[in-house]
């Protein structure tokens, strides 16, 4: 499930994942999120470019995705073990 984004890019109010439908990583984070009926909005880099320098701004990193939750934390190419246990500290 896809959701809008909010104006606090470094604490967002639904998870947020910046990445790419080229990218290997983030279609493997989507099918985590996807797998576990997490709510996320995604925040296509191919489609809205522009939005990169959000992703960078946030994790300093130009590597994506760029995973950021509620809580301000974000994860920048995470395994899907990272990932996991990121969402179940979150309850999410």
């Amino acid at each position: 499930m896809t959701l809008e984004l909010t104006d606090d890019l470094a604490r967002p109010a639904t998870l947020t994942m910046y990445g790419a439908q080229w990218c290997g990583d983030c279609r493997r984070a989507k099918r985590v999120l996807d797998a576990r009926g997490t709510a996320y909005v995604n925040v296509d880099l191919a489609a809205d470019p522009t939005r990169a320098d959000h992703a960078e701004a946030i994790s300093g990193r130009k590597n994506i995705p760029v995973v950021v939750f509620p809580d301000g934390d974000f994860l920048v190419e995470p395994t899907d073990a990272e990932l996991t246990a990121k969402l179940d500290d979150a309850g999410l």
